[in-house]
This record gives structure tokens, C-alpha cells and sequence, in this order.
């Protein structure tokens, strides 16, 4: 049986709508967790879908299915008593995220340690150069933004894709909590970027065992200067 010029039209606009829904989700997502990584909507706040669906001018069906995604990555919570509120990382939280950090990046840079390119290693100089001046300017969002970079160049290096999808989740889980702590403590700033140099040349010199103890050193370090009660 032919289809006719009308249903081909029809199927069309159907698959037009289908795409155009799938796009707005994608960008309430992108525009709600952005609102959220940067403290525009703090740890705490109240969320509204009528209000949140105003403020990125759409209906409130994308706005809903972003914001199951997000509770489902663990930046929210929904609740019928409280209703949609913005997730702060329990201390336990934090703990465990280190945790799998250390595992996964100590892998990596055991793998690495010794074979980057001339590119790889210009790179990895020039954001530690890049992380230096942050420090002088006390750039926090930017301090933030490098010292991820850092870490995800590392595992891009290594080549594993999965590594760096499950390495992206966590930077972002942890960003608020690290920016907030960076705002704090310009002393951390600073020995936070020397620690990464410290990694850095184990790394160049085809040290594993040393970059991986830099490593560690600077996780521990980081871990307990966040689970320290004062700095919550």
C-alpha cells in the first residue's frame, strides 16, 4: 500500500515534534543543572515547575522530565511533604565519592605515567601554569573549572571513555562543595595546585608508583579538609 503525500507529511511533523520535545529536555536539563553547579539555586532552595518552567520560557513537561533526571543524578530531591528541593552532599556522601576517585584515578595514572606525548605533557603544563595564575587572581569559579580539567585531561590521556563518563559525574556531584570551599580557604587554593604539580612530574618522569602516592596524598588531604565540620 503507497503512502500518500499526507501521511508522509504527517509522519514528518511527528517526527519534527518528537525531535523538538527531546531538545527542550535536553536544554532544561543543561540550563537547570547550570543554574545549580554555579549556586544560583543553592543547597536548601525550594524549586517550583511553574516557576522554573516561566523562567526558561517552555511548558512545564520538559521541565519535569529534566528535573527527574537530575534527581536521578542525585542534585535534587522530590518528596510530596517537601516537594522539589536542591541536594546538598551528605558528609558520607562526600566520603564515598573520594573514594571511588581514588581508585579509579590511581588506575589511571599507573597507566599513563610515562607515555604522554609531547602534546599530552605541554597540555598538562599549561594548565598547571593556567591553575598558578588562578591562584594569584583568586578566580575561584575558573580555580574550579582548571582544576577539573586537570583531572579529566588525565583520564582523557588514558583513552577509556567510561572512566571519564563516571570521572565527569563526580566532578560535577562535588563541584559546589569544592568551589564553596575554595571561596573559603585561599590557603587550600594554592597547595591544591602544588599537589597537582607534584602529580604532574611524577607523571612526566614515568614515576606510577610516585604519581600514584601524589595522588592519594592530594585525595586524602582534600577529603578531610572537606569532612572537616568548620569547613562544611
Amino acid at each position: 500500500m503507497s503512502v500518500t503525500a499526507k501521511e508522509t507529511e504527517a509522519i514528518g511533523k511527528r517526527r519534527e515534534a518528537a525531535t523538538t520535545k527531546s531538545l527542550l529536555k535536553d536544554r532544561a536539563y543543561a540550563e537547570l543543572k547550570r543554574l545549580i553547579l554555579n549556586t544560583t539555586f543553592s543547597p536548601g532552595d525550594f524549586l517550583s515547575e511553574r516557576q522554573l518552567a516561566e523562567r526558561l520560557t517552555m511548558s512545564k513537561t520538559p521541565v519535569k522530565a529534566a528535573l527527574q533526571r537530575l534527581e536521578s543524578e542525585g542534585f535534587i530531591a522530590v518528596s510530596p511533604q517537601q516537594g522539589i528541593v536542591v541536594r546538598e552532599l551528605s558528609i558520607h556522601e562526600i566520603a564515598d565519592q573520594f573514594e571511588i576517585r581514588l581508585a579509579l584515578e590511581s588506575h589511571v595514572l599507573r597507566m599513563v605515567a610515562g607515555k604522554l606525548t609531547d602534546d599530552e605533557g605541554t597540555r598538562l603544563t599549561n594548565n598547571l601554569a593556567q591553575q598558578r595564575s588562578m591562584v594569584a587572581t583568586h578566580d575561584y569559579s575558573q580555580a574550579v573549572q582548571l582544576d577539573t580539567e586537570f583531572h579529566m585531561m588525565i583520564c582523557e590521556f588514558h583513552g577509556n571513555r567510561e572512566f571519564m563518563r563516571v570521572m565527569l559525574q563526580l566532578r560535577e556531584r562535588m563541584h559546589r562543595v569544592i568551589a564553596r570551599v575554595l571561596e573559603q580557604d585561599r590557603d587550600r587554593n594554592a597547595a591544591s595546585v602544588e599537589e597537582h604539580a607534584a602529580i604532574a612530574e611524577a607523571i612526566l618522569a614515568g614515576d606510577a608508583d610516585r604519581a600514584a602516592g601524589c595522588l592519594k596524598e592530594h585525595l586524602e588531604y582534600g577529603k578531610q579538609f572537606l569532612l572537616t565540620p568548620r569547613r562544611r
